[in-house]
């Protein structure tokens, strides 16, 4: 059986990988979570796709009735609680459902032996031939996708966005003082992306306290720079620029971000991440653990 602990489900993620494999489609979101679409979903448990849609779109009444109170069940045996079954991601620009890997396996174990509305022929056999191996796991190895390999395109995302970026003489950027941040947060799980670059949380923080403290007045004016993005991101599509400051101000950077940004700020950026779907409560925990010994 499924791994999977979640707590309340995202309304949407992005989809790290996809495929269609003997005609069933499946991939992994961006938070590594596998997952199989509708069509899937149905296929895997021998129902039509609109038996699956139906009981995720009305799943708070869904789960008061025998079928869906009987999945519910089987989630709750397996720590899996949320007021949501379904997750939506986008796939060749259309918006598709996306059902954890938990959440598939509750439904098929109820077509496979609790369901007398269908043949369960169907659903019995692949539930036998996943219960000797997860649906994570048979996720994965059919679409080869690796949980490292988001690692290696998150160091790519950062490496490439440095070699962008390079900086007048007598300046610092924000960007490229929070390296450390940046490293730590890769190797705990952080998936730096187009969707999570924490320099722009960073840069706005240490604006708003350049502004409060007047900090011009002791180093000089901050100047706009051009800051580029790789191709791949949506970001590169627009002209764009930061702050960059005096380096005589780099003292006074890295103290506030010790004892200000890291432990006031950081903590709350993490929040609105979880909260978004695209970082796990753990990696986050990992995350300011490692921080702390910076």
């Amino acid at each position: 059986m499924s791994e999977l602990i979640q707590s309340e489900l995202p309304l949407e993620l992005p989809s790290a990988s996809f495929a269609e494999v003997n005609g069933i489609q499946m991939g992994v979101l961006n938070d590594t979570t596998p997952y199989l679409t509708e069509r899937g979903l149905a296929r895997l448990c021998g129902v039509n796709p609109k038996t699956i849609s139906d009981l995720a779109n009305n799943w708070n009444e869904e789960k008061l009735k025998p079928r869906g109170k009987r999945i519910k069940q089987i989630l709750t045996q397996h720590s899996f609680i949320s007021d949501r079954i379904v997750i939506k991601t986008e796939q060749n620009g259309q918006k598709i459902s996306a059902y954890p890997d938990a959440v598939c396996m509750a439904v098929l174990e109820y077509y496979a032996f609790d369901s007398d509305s269908t043949d369960a022929q169907i659903a019995q056999r692949n539930y036998r031939v996943l219960a000797r191996k997860t649906l994570r796991d048979f996720i994965y190895e059919s679409i080869g996708f690796s949980p490292e390999s988001l690692k290696l395109d998150s160091w790519r995302h950062y490496h490439d966005r440095i070699l962008l970026n390079k900086l007048p003489a007598g300046y610092f950027s924000v960007f490229r003082e929070i390296a450390d941040i940046v490293v730590s947060a890769i190797e705990s799980g952080l998936i730096i992306d187009t969707h999570t670059v924490p320099d722009i949380s960073v840069g706005q923080m240490w604006a708003s306290h350049w502004k409060t403290k007047k900090l011009e007045d002791i180093h000089g004016q901050r100047i706009k720079h051009p800051h580029e993005y790789p191709d791949y991101f949506p970001q590169s599509a627009a002209f764009t620029e930061a702050n960059i400051y005096p380096l005589s101000a780099l003292g006074e950077f890295r103290i506030w971000l010790e004892s200000t940004y890291l432990p006031e700020k950081f903590p709350t950026y993490l929040q609105k991440k979880i909260a978004q779907g695209l970082i796990p409560k753990s990696t986050a925990g990992t995350l300011l653990q490692s921080l702390k010994k910076l």
